[in-house]
């Protein structure tokens, strides 16, 4: 096992593994785009001579595109690879199973490692099931396998668990940036993705040079323009508010997307355990109901058809199709609801593949069929040109809501468009999705903050925490040394240099009034603490706990301010100081607990033997 040698400085070490990591992530998702396109070339073009529609192509090239020559062949395709997928899935990695941006963002909460089987294997069961016709999209796929690639360097350099996983974050960011030639706005989306309501700030410099390393790589074998064509476009500032309805919209069905998607992953789950069916199966029983109801849309009509086949398959083609204007208003409205069934189907039943694609087909149909509508009703208040801006707006708008990372999304978005020019309408309908959508999110291992985070909580057990009491592990007011506003900074550092604490509550008339700490005093300047009063640098924005709080609420509030000490105060008065609390205090009483739980397990043991 190699290892970086620790006399390396820390900016040089974390270069390094972003180096690593963006090459690596290059060549892989470069493999797996490339098997995508000869499974899909194999399966859908070979077998059922499908022309199908693909993004990037012309308005010539894509013209051409025609359904298959007969869907008999659909659901024996659909079930073949939903069959090797599920035995895959079921004997060699449950991880690979869903979308595998989740998985990705679990590891960096967890243990940050990811099993060296799962790159290959995500791949392949992504590919199966994507190629075949499930409906799945490629990013998620491909965090994955990048985080895998960054979980195995950081095994093989030996690396610290923060570096670890700052490797598997670089690894989700040069993954999604690469395969959808977005460097910029992949690299975001590893720091936005993690959280609901936090942003990881550590990863972003990693992500951008391995991001954009794995682009290069990429772009040299498949080109470096943009993923999606936008012809002529125009949007004027009176169109605001047509935008903001589009957002509203996709916040309706952002909900409805979680809602069946996760109704269609237990409902799946919970018919195979209660009949006792086996479990690879589970993803066939999803591709047989996706194909019957394809056929049957086909039957139907020829805009049935249409609204069947894009289902399918990660629908870039017929986002494609949008952006020109090609798609029937029938197809627009309906799109939306058939596209989150079968990506249930697909994803709910355990197949293999990322909820990115679907998520910008639907919110690329919702704002398609909102301009559409709009551009009859009123052609000169909302021109033709204007379609394709509400297509990418709805995109950005829908997936950026339900992902809970609408500034990575934005990005990422207008990166695949090649127009800036729409950032702005984009804005205020994704601002008003992401409010409405609120913290309901398609990626459930997100935790809303560092401060529940295991990458950022240390050893720290939350049960354990939540079974302490403050007043337990606090020093008591009476032992505690604390300062007036009159006196000096001089006075705190001598303190510091006596004591080794690095923070000490403020008291004026025996009432709190704050906290001045070593932080504060880094903030102040030097050549002035001489003249320089407490009063003048102290803290007194003030957070606090009580007596009856747990450490974990005491933690949590540490964590999520970036603080190392808590005055302690009365419930019923926020001024009565009655102790105070530090990390070092936390560390000590859980030490204590921790140790006094293993003895009592242990005499439980020799008791029970």
């Amino acid at each position: 096992m190699f290892s970086i040698p620790s006399f390396v400085a820390p900016t040089k070490r974390i270069l390094l593994i972003a180096v690593v990591v963006g090459i690596i992530a290059g060549i892989g998702s470069l493999l797996f785009f490339e098997g995508l396109k000869w499974g899909t070339a194999f399966f859908m073009g070979y077998l059922q001579h499908y022309a199908y529609p693909q993004e990037g192509q012309t308005v010539a090239e894509i013209s051409q595109w025609s359904g298959p020559q007969s869907l008999t062949l659909l659901i024996p395709i659909l079930c073949f690879g939903s069959l090797l997928t599920g035995i895959l899935v079921t004997r060699f990695a449950p991880e690979a199973e869903g979308h595998g941006t989740d998985a990705a963002i679990k590891a960096f909460h967890g243990e940050g490692k990811i099993r060296r089987r799962i790159p290959l294997l995500k791949a392949l069961t992504a590919i199966l099931t994507i190629s075949t016709g499930g409906s799945a999209g490629r990013e998620g796929p491909s965090a994955q396998i990048s985080a895998g690639f960054g979980s195995m360097v950081a095994e093989l350099l030996n690396l610290t668990p923060s570096e670890r996983r700052i490797a598997l974050t670089t690894g989700i960011g040069a993954g999604i940036g690469t395969i959808f030639k977005a460097p910029l706005g992949g690299a975001i989306l590893a720091a936005e993705v993690l959280y609901t309501r936090d942003f990881e700030s550590e990863a972003i410099v990693p992500a951008f040079l391995a991001s954009i390393i794995g682009y290069s790589i990429f772009g040299l074998f498949e080109g470096y323009s943009p993923i999606f064509i936008l012809t002529s476009q125009w949007w004027t500032v009176s169109q605001i508010p047509m935008f903001i309805l589009l957002g509203i919209l996709c916040a309706g069905f952002g909900h409805l997307y979680i809602f069946t998607f996760y109704g269609a992953r237990d409902t799946f789950s919970d018919f195979f355990k209660r009949h006792n069916l086996p479990a690879f199966l589970k993803p066939v029983s999803g591709a047989i109901l996706l194909g019957l109801i394809v056929i049957i849309l086909a039957k139907i009509s020829p805009d049935g058809e249409m609204l069947g086949l894009a289902s399918m398959g990660s629908s870039y083609g017929y986002t494609q199709l949008m952006f020109y204007s090609m798609v029937p208003l029938s197809v627009l409205i309906l799109l939306p609801f058939m596209k989150i069934i079968a990506t249930s189907l697909t994803l709910g039943s355990g197949g293999s593949g990322g909820v990115f694609a679907p998520g910008l087909t639907i919110g690329a149909a919702i704002g398609g069929a909102l301009g559409t509508i709009l551009h009859l009703v009123n052609p000169v208040y909302v021109p033709i040109e204007s379609v394709p801006v509400f297509v990418v707006v709805g995109m950005i708008s829908l997936f950026g809501a339900v992902a809970n990372a609408p500034i990575a999304v934005l990005i990422m978005v207008v990166e695949m468009v090649g127009s800036i020019t729409i950032l702005v309408p984009a804005m205020a309908a994704v601002a008003v999705s992401n409010l409405l959508t609120g913290e309901n999110t398609i990626f459930r291992q997100q935790v809303q903050t560092k401060a529940q985070s295991g990458a950022h909580r240390g050893e720290f057990d939350r049960e354990t925490l939540e079974g302490i009491a403050v007043k337990d592990a606090m020093s008591p007011a009476s032992k505690v040394i604390t300062l007036s506003p009159d006196d000096s900074v001089c006075l705190v550092r001598k303190y510091m240099a006596e004591t080794d604490h690095t923070g000490y509550p403020v008291l004026e008339d025996s009432r709190l009034v704050g906290i001045i700490t070593n932080h504060d005093l880094r903030n102040s300047l030097i050549s002035e603490e001489l003249s320089q009063m407490i009063r003048d640098v102290m803290t007194t924005h003030l957070h606090v706990v009580t007596p009856e709080s747990t450490l974990e609420d005491a933690l949590v509030a540490m964590v999520t301010y970036s603080i190392n000490h808590l005055p302690v105060v009365e419930s019923k008065s926020s001024d009565h100081l009655v102790g105070f609390l530090t990390r070092t205090d936390i560390l000590k009483t859980y030490s204590r607990s921790s140790h006094s739980c293993n003895i009592l397990t242990v005499v439980d043991q020799n008791v029970s033997s």
